[in-house]
């Protein structure tokens, strides 16, 4: 039987017996499921790779593979990417939310298997970034094209991308309730019993199915033996602004970098610098190979000697002011090892990097504090490096409730609950003051195309421009008569205002309203001796098309009182934009985000 044929039939099925809710809980379990097998399927491809090369040839022949392998990498990835997939592979969360934003939820096909083709090879050569991007970006693109199969409203696809993006987390990391929370902060979804039950359909499909192929093995494996004390509160709140600054930086050189690598058009060029770029950071500093897990696992069990053992200065690992400078030289280097992978065309995420660099934050503050000789009682060098990690989460992703309950489950309890939540929140509060918008999202966000749990700037993100713009006005030009205006406009046009547009340049010059000439229109004595410029007016104020936001066009709307605006576009007149029209359009997708439809 044919796939269409047996796809109607579904849908006729589903339309006689189940309802719209019920099929969307259905929906998320498949969702959560797909999701749980492309983050195994991900970690197994990966972890293969790095078994294959980091095992055998850099251990048994020779440490200048650290070179080699990343450029390698990179480049099958380029060869990938051109010849196979032929079509951009975005970073995962924030194609994810361009879709979510710009879209209408809907992925392409391409972007279910372009990350499990990629991601692997980028991080298991050595690529220094993490997995949890392009999981969760096979997970929302399996989520899109599967809701739209199913013929499914935007509405239910956003809230199933979230469904996917929670079963992608909640299935590396073993985090059920923090991957729900993240969903819900990252993909600013609504926190409704309407959302709720298919995020948490799909955060238990995802994590059973994880349980089913990995077993008990988490990636950080680790339960908390020292307790919070009310006079390490001090030491936590410091621990937060550090993490603030810490996230600026980590921000701040993530962005020039990527904004160094945007002014390169060619993707060769891309490719050599920043391939070159990787593999010497990695030679130079072997611990900055992969995800960084293994460094992040010795430094909560208070092995740093393990995670430094191939350092480039064979410096004496047993003095602690040498293991804390190596290690902040680590922390560092991180974000300028992944952003040179980013820019060399590599595929990955900054979800790992974040968690490496808070690791050997909290870790390298703890061991300060420690030795400093200011303070009687130590404090928890354990503890200071999951707190850590939860701090520059909270900055870098703007997600503080993701990390403050990421490291409560993973940790399997809520002992640290109160230093999570002192250092995330400051550490939050500070980067959101002087960065307004994530590493997520900044590209996004400096465009104002980023959804956001306002609902009334949502509403306008969401809504086409395109489609609110009228261009059945007839022009005018500056020298056309009071007798041409009316026989050549006026008698043929059912609107009541002209746009003056010069002929060669068609730039607009001024409006004309029906009502500044119903005075003189009649007198067929001034026909000849009025021409547009004397009755035409300057407009109170002007759309451009290429540069006005949605929000700045309701904006001019309200602060001009208009009912009718210009629109430019490169410069040129293009059309109007009506009030009416444009509330009509905001009602509509207003209904649309609501579910209401």
């Amino acid at each position: 039987m044919p796939k269409k044929t047996i796809l109607k039939q579904i849908l006729i099925w589903r339309a006689k017996y189940i309802s719209h809710r019920q099929f969307v809980y259905i929906l998320s379990i498949i969702i959560g499921f797909t999701s749980g097998v492309g983050a195994v399927v991900l970690k197994n491809l990966t972890h293969f790779i790095q078994h294959l090369l980091e095992g055998k040839l850099i251990t048994d022949y020779h440490h200048a593979f650290y070179f080699l392998f990343p450029i390698l990498g990179l480049t099958l990835v380029f060869f990938i990417i051109k010849y196979v997939i032929r079509n951009k592979v975005s970073h995962g969360i924030p194609s994810t939310l361009y879709a979510i934003s710009k879209r209408k939820g809907i992925m392409k096909q391409y972007q279910m298997f372009g990350s499990i083709l990629t991601a692997p090879l980028t991080v298991g050569f050595g690529g220094s970034v993490g997995l949890e991007g392009p999981t969760v970006a096979t997970g929302a693109a399996l989520g899109s094209n599967i809701s739209r199969m199913f013929h499914m409203n935007q509405t239910s696809r956003n809230l199933l991308i979230g469904c996917a993006a929670a079963g992608a987390m909640s299935s590396i990391f073993k985090a059920p309730i923090a991957a729900i929370i993240f969903a819900i902060e990252v993909f600013s979804l609504d926190l409704t019993i309407a959302s709720m039950l298919p995020l948490l359909l799909a955060s238990l499909s995802a994590i059973l199915t994880s349980y089913f192929f990995f077993g008990d093995d988490i990636l950080l494996p680790f339960r908390i033996e020292d307790k919070f004390y009310i006079s390490d509160a001090p030491f936590y709140i410091l621990l937060g602004v550090v993490a603030a600054f810490v996230s600026i930086y980590f921000t701040e050189v993530y962005d020039k970098i990527h904004s160094f690598f945007d002014k390169i058009a060619s993707p060769v060029k891309r490719l050599i610098i920043g391939g070159i770029g990787i593999g010497l950071l990695i030679f130079l500093i072997p611990p900055l190979y992969g995800e960084g897990f293994d460094v992040i696992n010795n430094l909560i069990v208070g092995n740093p000697e393990k995670a430094l053992e191939n350092n480039f200065f064979q410096l004496d690992l047993n003095n602690v002011w040498v293991v804390v400078l190596l290690l902040a030289g680590l922390m560092f280097s991180k974000i300028v090892a992944s952003s040179l992978t980013f820019g060399a065309g590599g595929v990955g995420g900054i979800f790992a990097p974040t968690l490496f660099m808070g690791s050997i934050m909290g870790y390298c503050m703890s061991k300060i504090l420690n030795n400093c000789g200011l303070f009687n009682a130590p404090v928890s060098e354990s503890n200071f490096t999951l707190v850590g990690m939860a701090g520059l989460l909270a900055g870098v992703l703007h997600a503080p409730l993701t990390a403050i309950f990421l490291i409560a489950e993973l940790t399997g309890g809520y002992e640290l609950f109160i230093p999570l939540m002192l250092t995330a929140t400051i550490s939050f509060g500070i980067t959101k003051y002087f960065r307004p918008h994530s590493v997520y999202n900044m590209e996004l966000g400096r465009k104002g195309e980023l959804i956001t749990h306002d609902k009334d700037h949502a509403v306008l993100t969401l809504m086409d421009i395109d489609k609110v713009i009228e261009t059945n006005f007839i022009t005018i030009s500056p020298e056309m008569t009071l007798e041409q205006i009316i026989h050549e406009a006026v008698v043929k046009s059912n609107r009541n205002i002209f746009p003056v547009v010069k002929k060669d340049t068609h730039r607009l010059q001024g409006i004309i309203l029906l009502d500044d000439l119903r005075p003189i229109m009649f007198d067929q004595t001034l026909y000849k001796e009025i021409v547009a410029t004397d009755v035409m007016q300057k407009p109170p104020a002007v759309i451009n098309i290429d540069k006005d936001k949605m929000t700045d066009i309701m904006q001019k709307f309200q602060d001009s009182s208009a009912w009718n605006l210009p629109v430019t576009k490169n410069g040129v007149y293009f059309g109007f934009i009506s009030k009416s029209k444009l509330l009509t359009a905001y009602r509509r997708q207003l209904i649309t985000l609501q579910g209401d439809s």
